[in-house]
């Protein structure tokens, strides 16, 4: 892709950083090792230079309708197509299914996250009590897809979350809105504008989404409270005619919360859900061109650089608000693997998305705590991106054995499904 957003955000390598004093300071020695987790640390953040996230969503929520996520799962207006055999270079297939013809194709908008209603809950249905079975899956907006350096569209429309309803697997059904931020106009009315974000990985926990933000930590959606929006006009918040839109789809999701990093420097990439330990916890991984991360390309949230070896950070979660249980991480490990671009952990034990460019195969690797590296568990698509661990122990939504869910990026070359954890 160039040197598109994505490649700013994720191609370029780190050089050596260099002290106050003039001195190289040399990067870490690129071996797995379990480091001190208490240097990374989150804050908590309730609103934005607005006002509270709460009371500028009450604000529209007086003036639009809401619904919540299961309406929304509902109301899907697209059909995807289910994959009966491994798509590309696949293995272990198990499930999956591509977008319809539009979004298979669609330059500007690119798949990053994935997450499943077996991330949610346990038994892998949503809402809680219900009977749907549901992907989720994030896009950013590049206006640069040729990756020439000149944008090819004037808007950046920042990113989406498509709701795909999987319950029946044979013919899934989706539906598109957008991620916005509540905000007030110039005159103080009520408004939102685009999040204008990479959006490498999700997590779905309960009825939040965790979204990640590279140079500042996580942002989070409350799937309860969604706003039905005028169509047909190209815009993004209050518009002059005094309707809200946002650019053509009928429902946005507006931000309720952050959690900004407080410790040393990490690269938020991607998100992983952990539900094989008590208490639930999530888990941070860092992308990096050569196994040297980047901290020069952005304005990162932070105290300085622990090491520029690629990490997995924990957080533990509590279960009863779906929110950390500490803003302390709890685990943190390094792990020498160029090109993460999607984590899951289980225990001790992680799982890596790998990718390899446009036009190679990627891969799933795995090692675990303090280990010297990775090992390929089995090829992934071209292009993979983020991940999500079903457990077989989902008795709502059960598989014969425990798969990971993958998204792919390119063009083409789409493809959302589930692979055996294993490798089988």
């Amino acid at each position: 892709m160039g040197m598109t957003r994505r490649g700013i955000l994720k191609g370029l390598a780190a050089a050596p950083f260099v002290s106050a004093a003039g001195a190289l300071l040399t990067p870490t020695v690129a071996e797995a090792a379990t480091i001190d987790a208490g240097q990374f640390a989150l804050t908590s953040r309730s609103g934005n230079s607005y006002g509270e996230f709460a009371d500028l969503t009450a604000g529209l929520a007086a003036k639009l309708p809401t619904v919540d996520a299961a309406a929304v799962i509902a109301a899907t207006n697209r059909n995807a197509t289910h994959l009966g055999s491994a798509p590309g270079t696949v293995e272990a297939f198990s499930t999956g299914f591509t977008w319809d013809g539009g979004d298979q194709a669609v330059e500007y908008w690119i798949p990053q996250g994935v997450t499943t209603s077996a991330d949610a809950f346990g038994d892998g249905l949503y809402p809680s009590g219900g009977s749907k079975k549901v992907v989720l899956v994030s896009w950013y907006f590049e206006t640069d897809p040729d990756g020439d350096g000149v944008d090819e569209y004037a808007v950046d429309k920042g990113i989406r979350l498509t709701f795909v309803d999987y319950t029946t697997a044979s013919t899934p059904t989706y539906r598109h809105v957008l991620l916005v931020e509540p905000v007030r106009t110039g005159s103080g009315e009520y408004s939102f504008n685009p999040i204008r974000k990479h959006v490498g990985g999700i997590m779905w926990y309960g009825d939040l989404l965790y979204v990640v933000d590279t140079y500042k930590g996580l942002r989070v959606f409350d799937l309860n409270t969604l706003l039905t929006v005028a169509t047909g006009v190209d815009v993004c918040g209050l518009h002059t005619d005094g309707n809200y839109y946002g650019y053509g789809y009928q429902y946005v999701l507006p931000q309720s919360h952050a959690y900004d990093n407080a410790g040393k420097y990490l690269r938020y990439t991607t998100i992983g859900l952990d539900r094989a330990g008590t208490p639930d916890s999530l888990v941070i991984s860092e992308y990096s061109t050569s196994g040297t991360v980047s901290y020069t390309d952005g304005a990162f949230s932070g105290t300085g650089v622990a090491t520029t070896t690629p990490k997995v950070v924990r957080w533990n979660l509590d279960y009863t608000d779906r929110l950390p249980a500490s803003l302390t991480a709890s685990e943190a490990v390094t792990v020498a693997q160029q090109k993460i671009q999607g984590v899951v952990s289980r225990g001790s034990k992680h799982y890596l998305s790998v990718s390899a460019g446009p036009s190679a195969k990627g891969a799933l690797r795995t090692f675990s705590s303090g280990a010297s590296s990775a090992t390929t568990v089995c090829d992934l698509g071209i292009g993979c991106e983020d991940l999500s661990y079903h457990s077989s122990a989902a008795a709502g939504w059960a598989y014969s054995e425990s798969v990971i869910w993958n998204v792919s990026e390119y063009a083409g070359k789409r493809y959302v499904y589930a692979v055996h954890a294993d490798g089988s």
